[in-house]
């Protein structure tokens, strides 16, 4: 019975391919917005990971960066960077909101640095100086590349015109970008050119980073410490929220498109083999054979597609932020669990409501046809 089953969908290679690549192109939706929600989430806390700092340490009653307001006195840095257990520290300013880039308003972190503080600054260059003096801004590549501006330009930061000094590598999201400028330009904005926003922490050996944090929320006053995994989840968590129930949206939009697709072909793909089973019926073949030829077929194109779907994804899906750049995606093996999960149970229910169908045909009805 396997091998009629087979025949049957070699007998017609053409309509076997069209059938597994419909399929395959409503999987590769679901990948497609799978993969945006995990790169846009990776990418909103890029700039927290690559510190790769032990402790946060910011104003008190704030716990994350995104969206955040908080301001350190200079000295509670100096004081922290004191402590016992403290190997080093690095401070920036922080500032959220647009900044005006190629004569559009561009919603961006904007990280202030002092010369002594070079390793908080952009970690990927593409071109120019990594890290801003007065008057400068490192913006990121992909801006410039959409927006045609380059070294030497003029962006606006509020009111005050800065130079690009250079360009940096993954430092951009469709919900926001960082921007780099010297601690002096963002100080003079926010009126706090002796004051930081956020100090990073960088523990001794064999110091855990969460006693470090509960001995700098006990030295210092009107602070919070946290250590760096739970301040990173804490800012990916908010920001997911002011983003996510779009991406979840279309996720579902294009689930439901696949469901419908799915079943559909499985449907329609034994339900075209109506009278060869019936016949197969007449000849006095089992039902149980009947329900097995038609879950054969299938889950034969489904596993086509399935096969389609990632092969596409590694390639087409993984190709596309260099024709797209401001689209971060990033595909994980996970997602095609979510999909086998999603295909094959659907197809089997399809076909054997297909199979059911035929089971109930009278083969004498066929021969009339």
């Amino acid at each position: 019975m396997l091998k009629w089953s087979l025949k049957n969908l070699l007998a017609e290679p053409v309509r076997l391919l069209l059938s597994a690549a419909a399929v395959a192109l409503s999987l590769m939706l679901v990948v497609f917005f799978s993969a945006v929600f995990e790169g846009e989430s990776e990418q909103m806390v890029v700039y927290l990971e690559k510190m790769d700092a032990d402790v946060w340490v910011m104003q008190k009653g704030v716990s994350n960066m995104h969206m955040a307001t908080s301001m350190l006195w200079d000295w509670k840095a100096d004081k922290i960077a004191r402590l016992p257990g403290v190997e080093n520290t690095a401070a920036i300013l922080y500032f959220n909101g647009p900044v005006k880039i190629g004569g559009k308003d561009w919603f961006s972190y904007v990280i202030g640095l002092k010369p002594e503080m070079r390793r908080a600054g952009p970690w990927a260059m593409a071109e120019g100086a990594a890290f801003p003096g007065p008057g400068e801004a490192v913006i990121p590549e992909v801006i410039a590349k959409l927006t045609g501006v380059g070294l030497g330009d003029a962006i606006t930061l509020v009111d005050r015109d800065l130079k690009v000094a250079g360009l940096s590598r993954e430092t951009f999201s469709m919900s926001s970008a960082l921007v780099f400028v010297s601690h002096e330009d963002l100080g003079r904005l926010l009126e706090g050119r002796d004051q930081y926003s956020y100090v990073m922490v960088y523990a001794k050996p064999d110091v855990p980073p969460a006693a470090l944090a509960t001995q700098i929320k006990a030295e210092i006053d009107k602070v919070n410490a946290l250590p760096s995994a739970v301040f990173i989840e804490n800012d990916r968590e908010l920001a997911l929220q002011m983003g996510s129930e779009i991406i979840q949206m279309m996720t579902l939009i294009g689930a439901l498109l696949a469901t419908v697709i799915i079943a559909f072909t499985a449907y329609t793909q034994v339900a075209r083999k109506r009278r060869e089973l019936a016949v197969i019926k007449a000849l006095g073949f089992r039902p149980d054979q009947i329900y097995g030829a038609a879950l054969f077929q299938s889950l034969t194109v489904i596993a086509l597609a399935l096969l389609l779907t990632f092969a596409l994804s590694y390639t087409v899906l993984a190709a596309l932020p260099a024709l797209v750049p401001q689209i971060n995606l990033a595909v994980r093996l996970r997602h095609f669990v979510s999909l086998v999960l999603l295909a094959v149970p659907m197809a089997i229910l399809a076909a054997l409501g297909a199979a059911r169908t035929v089971q109930k045909v009278d083969p004498v009805t066929i021969f009339q046809d």
